[in-house]
């Protein structure tokens, strides 16, 4: 019996370091993308994301919570404005601020994850039009923590954030094409 349970010591022992050796063998950045086209005008779209007050009209993760506290602060939009959540395990906390605002083609937003967990990432929104359409494209990017890369192997962090980019641009094509 003892002999059995070493064996599976041993045997947990290096399964546990392999996922720990593989993790550190993860890139140390991150980016996740997501791209639609729009049959809008860009400064239509623009005015959409430039405005952090109007997100409830198309943004996913305010569906995800009605609960969720929100706070703005900073420029009433555009560079300056500032937006800070507290909601439950689904959107967590965190505050976000526009640092560049470029009319009507790019908008980079800094992120603050505070809850479930802590990071420290860039949003970008860039808005090409393409002839009556406009390619709006969303994307996240950041540093990979090693614990981030750990997490990454058993969950596939692109799929999800990736979905709610893509349901968010969806959401943001309905409201902008109206």
């Amino acid at each position: 019996m003892l002999k059995t349970l070493a064996v599976i010591a041993v045997i947990l022992a290096v399964v546990v370091a392999g996922i720990l050796i593989y993790a550190a063998t993860k890139p140390d950045s991150f980016t996740v993308r997501r791209t639609a086209s729009i049959k809008a005008p860009p400064d239509r779209i623009f005015a959409l994301v430039n405005d952090l007050h109007g997100w409830g009209a198309w943004s996913p993760y305010e569906k995800k919570d009605a609960d969720m506290k929100r706070t703005f602060g900073g420029a009433a939009l555009g560079k300056g404005a500032i937006y800070q959540w507290d909601g439950n395990k689904n959107v967590g906390s965190g505050s976000m601020e526009i640092i560049e605002s470029t009319p009507p083609s790019k908008i980079v937003i800094k992120l603050d994850f505070l809850k479930p967990f802590e990071g420290h990432n860039t949003a970008e929104f860039t808005m090409n039009p393409q002839g009556d359409n406009t390619t709006v494209t969303w994307s996240m990017y950041g540093p990979s923590s090693y614990m981030f890369k750990v997490v990454g192997i058993f969950m596939n962090m692109d799929n999800m954030i990736g979905d709610d980019f893509a349901a968010g641009l969806a959401n943001l094509k309905a409201v902008a094409e109206k």
